[in-house]
């Protein structure tokens, strides 16, 4: 199945990219899409944002699917189809 990525905000800027597409097996977790992303970045992606064996993409950041936050889904268990939107992005603070 095919997976497309959207990178928002800071995300796009760590990895100088904007958008990708993963082929996945049929319901794959979200977990492996992740773990596939950080391995493809490395080290700035791993330390910023999500590393392969945490439960969650690391504070300040937020993953939708379909356009709904994976808080609301199954976490980074959430299983994926094809076609699924997946977007990562950095929360926004202001002050």
């Amino acid at each position: 199945m095919k997976v497309k990525v959207q990178y928002l905000g800071f995300i796009k800027n760590l990895i100088n990219q904007s958008e990708d597409e993963f082929e996945l097996e049929e319901g794959a977790p979200l977990s492996e899409l992740l773990n596939k992303i950080s391995g493809m970045y490395g080290s700035p992606f791993q330390k910023e944002v999500y590393e392969k064996g945490i439960k969650d993409v690391k504070m300040g950041f937020v993953v939708t699917v379909n356009g709904v936050l994976i808080g609301q889904l199954q976490g980074i268990d959430t299983q994926l189809c094809n076609g699924d939107n997946v977007i990562l992005m950095s929360l926004m603070s202001g002050g």
